[in-house]
């Protein structure tokens, strides 16, 4: 990346429209001091942005790119960029970072809690709960162990690693689809090319896609791939929710094909009251709140203090979105 800042006399300005809490304002102002940061409310106008060259911000239409005619970076408060006017982007040759990483440890430890609540049947178990019911001998009847069984992870990016390592303390044998050449940090994880999917789908006992939302990846849970599910194995969606065929889904719960689903993220979102989902008592919903954490700006902010020294300094940024593949 070359010159992400134009070198000018002025100090150059970042415009924060996030929800960034305010005990950390003079932190991100104090580690870069050769740069002008401005806290501004989340609905942002084109006067905001007039004189930027930087902003920070959970959306950026195509009328706030005309406005802001000296912007050179774009960082996004979330790790998914579908909502964002890529293409423009690209042309005027914004360098657009995300969030990505400030997810991952609670993502992952809601998709072992959904894991972990089917193995230990603890849906039915609370809702004999509510009924002043005792459930015992049906109980040990229909529990399971995730020990040695298989879990297919759809997407390996940091959501995706950080479920691994997690899963493998679990004794779970790890098989995983990405599509960029990385180091896996140390995990035993068995990688796959997305040719070989249906091959993966059936001998999995789970299956987790955390990955974004794409061309390419809508729609890719569908009927094919469901009917090549290992029968009564379990989905897990914490990524997108267009990435799975909700009709599709329905009808393979129907059936009694799988075993469950574990949905944070669905489609369409809000999901309709109507919707046999809510009813299904193998199915977790529970609202996209899993990237939900008390430490999510903790984090968010060291990305965009790191990404803001990089930017003065004219160096390389922390996770660059690859506006084309559209992560």
């Amino acid at each position: 990346m070359s010159e992400p800042g134009s070198p000018s006399s002025r100090s150059a300005r970042l415009v924060v429209s996030l929800p960034v809490p305010a005990d950390s304002h003079e932190k991100i102002r104090a580690a870069v001091p050769g740069l002008t940061v401005d806290f501004v409310a989340e609905s942002l106008t084109a006067a905001d942005v007039a004189e930027a060259d930087a902003i920070a911000a959970w959306r950026f239409d195509e009328s706030l790119l005309a406005a802001a005619g000296r912007v050179r970076w774009l960082q996004t408060g979330g790790a998914g960029v579908d909502n964002l006017p890529l293409a423009e982007l690209a042309r005027r040759g914004i360098i657009l970072t995300n969030n990505s990483g400030v997810h991952a440890p609670n993502i992952a430890e809601h998709t072992l809690a959904m894991m972990l609540a089917f193995a230990r049947q603890i849906p039915d178990l609370v809702r004999a709960q509510d009924r002043h019911q005792w459930r015992d001998t049906e109980t040990h009847r229909s529990v399971f162990e995730l020990n040695r069984q298989t879990l297919l992870l759809l997407g390996l990016g940091d959501i995706g690693l950080a479920i691994a390592a997690r899963a493998a303390a679990f004794n779970l044998r790890l098989l995983g689809v990405r599509r960029r050449d990385l180091p896996l940090p140390g995990l035993p994880i068995e990688l796959s090319p997305m040719t070989r999917l249906a091959e993966l789908l059936a001998v999995a006992d789970h299956v987790v896609t955390s990955l974004p939302l794409t061309p390419s990846t809508a729609g890719l849970l569908g009927v094919d791939q469901f009917s090549a599910m290992k029968p009564g194995a379990y989905v897990y969606n914490v990524g997108r929710g267009p990435v799975v065929d909700t009709p599709a889904l329905i009808a393979a719960l129907e059936s009694g094909h799988l075993g469950g689903a574990g949905l944070d993220v669905v489609d369409p979102e809000p999901l309709p009251a109507e919707s046999p989902l809510w009813e299904m008592g193998n199915v977790l919903i529970t609202s996209h709140t899993s990237g939900a954490s008390p430490r999510y700006w903790e984090r968010g902010s060291e990305i965009l203090i790191e990404n803001a020294k990089r930017f003065v300094a004219g160096a390389d940024l922390v996770n660059v979105v690859d506006l084309e593949a559209g992560y």
